[in-house]
């Protein structure tokens, strides 16, 4: 078992940065030195691989620290982080501090756990306070062997927002549902974002069992709301809300929505509720600014909307106004996100975090529909086991063409592999070992007015984004350079 020894904390090593970010980097290899089902990968999500009582128990140990405030729980396959962002966006407009609890990161592990307010839009937790609260966890290792990384996370997260009197908390689930660390909770409202298969070693291969283990979530009493999910999905869902007495709302059947695009922002959109079941709160015809793009945005919106509806008589300062605003600023990197917009010298830059077939099957209808290019440069890495051959063969044909590359993270498929699977399609590609060198070779072979976009895997995404910084000031050097060369030769 591991070292039990309290990590220093800022106040303790004097607050200075070198001890500082030593106490951080410490509390951090102490956490990942936990099973951590994220990188390792599992025969099956069940009962007997994970003690589903221990949660709860070292919940109880520290207090139960979440029930000092109420929640929203979000589960599903596709869109539950977007949808948690746009709960938190919109009570933290209505003016309440709000605990956002999702996973995974995309650049800093700290993105995980967030406290926003209406004066902070960010609120990652603090390195002290992350190694606060590691330490007393610390202090109860000896009575919970065999704990998970992502269980002692959620209870870092849950003592935090506590510790830090948060009036609302939106939690994202790890994996599954049933069987989740966060499922300790009994929210003011259950939502399930869109389910499709992922995780199916973990979760089971059909919609009805992924249904089953993310309809875990559902307690007795609670209201729920869902994504209208493919009838076997949906009517595993009905059966586990009529078997507690939950109420089921089911987005699309009482709720309509519909969006329209803003003209020269494919990333932007518009979103109309033409049918509400609450019109004296949100009417037919109310209108929202959504800074997300895809159609799967618009059901996410409306999911968040749905579930506000039905904690507002617990958060009574919730208005339409508040509504409109927490969706129009509301920020979720990485998702249908234009890094660079493209000019007169250098082509537009395009990440997104797609990761199975359901969300690649997304991009590209964003990008056959929402995006205006000559030529498609797509960069590719994904997950070993993910059905990566499925997302390929829906974004192939797309490209002129494919550079496949990889992360440094212990699921990652290697760019011979991907190659391989793209040979099987019938698709030529080119492998690179790593982010920097796809980017800046894809980069100088494209032209203005084409679109480069990047894939496959938030992890992928994340890795371009933390290298972000330096390579566009490389290669927007590079691009002017090179623009300087063709006007002199043209004189």
């Amino acid at each position: 078992m591991n070292n039990s020894a309290t990590v220093p904390t800022e106040q303790q090593t004097s607050a200075s940065p070198i001890a500082s970010a030593k106490a951080y980097e410490e509390a951090l290899d102490y956490l990942y030195s936990f099973i951590n089902f994220e990188a390792k990968k599992q025969d099956r999500y069940m009962a007997n691989k994970l003690d589903h009582t221990r949660p709860g128990r070292l919940m109880e140990a520290l207090g139960n620290p979440y029930r000092q405030y109420p929640a929203i729980h979000i589960a599903g396959t596709k869109g539950k982080g977007s949808t948690a962002a746009m709960c938190a966006f919109a009570l933290r407009a209505a003016g309440y501090t709000v605990g956002l609890y999702t996973s995974p990161h995309l650049q800093d592990f700290r993105e995980r756990i967030r406290i926003l307010t209406p004066d902070e839009a960010d609120g990652r937790i603090s390195r002290s306070q992350f190694v606060t609260q590691i330490n007393k966890l610390r202090a109860l290792e000896a009575e919970f062997p065999d704990i998970t990384w992502f269980e002692i996370l959620t209870a870092i997260a849950f003592l935090h927002f506590a510790d830090c009197g948060v009036d609302v908390a939106v939690v994202e689930v790890g994996l599954g549902g049933r069987l989740d660390a966060t499922n300790v909770l009994t929210p003011l409202v259950s939502v399930i974002t869109r389910l499709s298969l992922d995780h199916t070693a973990l979760l089971g291969n059909t919609l009805e069992q992924i249904a089953y283990e993310k309809g875990g979530i559902i307690k007795p009493g609670i209201p729920v709301i869902t994504a209208n999910q493919e009838p076997e999905a949906l009517a595993k869902l009905q059966a586990i809300s009529q078997e507690r007495q939950s109420p089921l709302t089911v987005v699309e059947q009482g709720w309509q929505f519909a969006g329209t695009a803003v003209p020269h922002h494919p990333s932007q959109q518009k979103l109309a509720i033409t049918h509400s079941l609450d019109p004296d709160f949100i009417p037919p015809g109310t209108q929202f600014d959504l800074p997300l793009g895809g159609e799967h945005q618009l059901e996410n919106a409306t999911l968040a909307l749905v579930a506000l509806q039905h904690v507002r008589p617990r958060l009574p300062r919730l208005t339409l106004e508040a509504l409109q605003t927490g969706l129009a600023n509301v920020k979720w990197p990485g998702r249908l996100d234009i890094i660079h917009p493209g000019d007169a010298q250098t082509p537009m830059l395009l990440v997104d975090c797609a990761h199975n077939p359901d969300s690649a099957h997304k991009l590209r209808e964003a990008l056959e529909h929402s995006f205006r290019y000559n030529n498609l440069w797509l960069i590719f890495g994904a997950p070993a086991d993910k059905d990566v051959l499925h997302m390929l063969a829906d974004l192939l044909p797309l490209a002129h063409h494919t550079t496949v590359t990889t992360a440094s993270h212990p699921r990652s498929a290697t760019p011979e592999e991907l190659a391989e699977m793209s040979a099987e399609l019938g698709f030529k590609v080119t492998a690179v070992p790593d982010m920097a060198t796809a980017l800046t070779t894809t980069w100088h072979q494209a032209n203005p007015n084409d679109l480069v976009c990047v894939t496959g895997s938030i992890v992928v995404v994340g890795d371009l984004l933390n290298q972000w910084e330096s390579l566009q000031s490389q290669l927007l050097s590079n691009a002017q350079s090179m623009s300087h060369q063709r006007l002199e030769a043209r004189d």
